[in-house]
């Protein structure tokens, strides 16, 4: 049944097919079609516009038109689909000879949140503080429901097999995003954190680096993302020794 509601609407002059918008759907509803970014049918799109951020073209908008029904029925259906057909083909990723892609819609993308796993004895490797997924930075969209009002930590991806303590010492109670200061694109990590400062009621942030030089452009990332956004956030650094004790641990004003 069509009714006249919001929904996400793709300029397709501006889309460019870099696929960005497509992991912020936690619907599925959104798929690279012929190299542009296609809503693949009306009643999987919920029309509250996760997706918009994301897309550095400014291709997506929410209009109101006439549309089928949001069915979040055939939302679990399709996500499930979704499963099946990537489970099947992900053995033939094994021979590839170049590099893998992630297939559009990849359940790795797809926001979650559940509840950590209680504690455990070390004996049995110790137990996970993490209550979400994706964890990658540029995965996670400014709009993510884990972010509004976390104690977030933004972690440079070694140091979780640096630090034997990771789980119970750093990321207990914690929301997680974890990239790399040195290869990533720190101009679009100043955006994405600035974006996150100014919409997701952050409570307080915790960076954690190695010792290495360049380790710490992660913090320069941060405070630039503060200082755009304005925002007044206690803010708290790590370091991490290469050989994975906890060198410093500072409260910045």
């Amino acid at each position: 049944m069509k009714v006249k509601r919001k929904i996400i609407q793709i300029d397709e002059e501006l889309c460019d097919g870099c696929g960005n918008c497509v992991p912020s759907c936690a619907e599925g509803s959104l798929q690279i079609v012929d190299g542009k970014a296609k809503v693949i049918a009306d009643n999987l799109c919920d029309g509250l516009g996760a997706c918009l951020g994301e897309c550095p073209q400014g291709a997506l908008q929410i209009i109101e038109r006439e549309a089928e029904e949001f069915d979040e029925e055939a939302v679990e259906v399709h996500l499930a689909k979704q499963s099946k057909e990537e489970a099947v083909q992900a053995p033939a990723h094994t021979h590839s000879h170049g590099p893998a892609e992630i297939p559009c819609g990849c359940p790795s993308t797809q926001m979650k949140t559940f509840q950590p796993v209680g504690h455990a004895p070390r004996s049995t490797g110790g137990s996970s503080a993490l209550t979400h997924w994706p964890v990658q930075v540029h995965l996670v969209p400014p709009t993510a429901p884990f972010l509004k009002g976390a104690d977030l930590l933004v972690a440079a991806d070694c140091t979780p097999f640096a630090y034997p303590d990771f789980h119970e010492v750093l990321l207990r109670d914690r929301v997680l995003m974890v990239g790399c200061p040195k290869l990533d694109d720190a101009q679009a990590y100043i955006d994405k954190f600035t974006a996150i400062f100014s919409q997701a009621g952050v409570r307080s942030v915790t960076t954690v680096m190695m010792e290495v030089p360049c380790c710490s452009g992660l913090s320069v990332i941060i405070r630039q993302a503060l200082e755009n956004a304005k925002a007044t956030i206690p803010l708290e650094e790590v370091i991490i020794s290469t050989r994975g004790t906890l060198l410093e641990d500072r409260k910045i004003s």
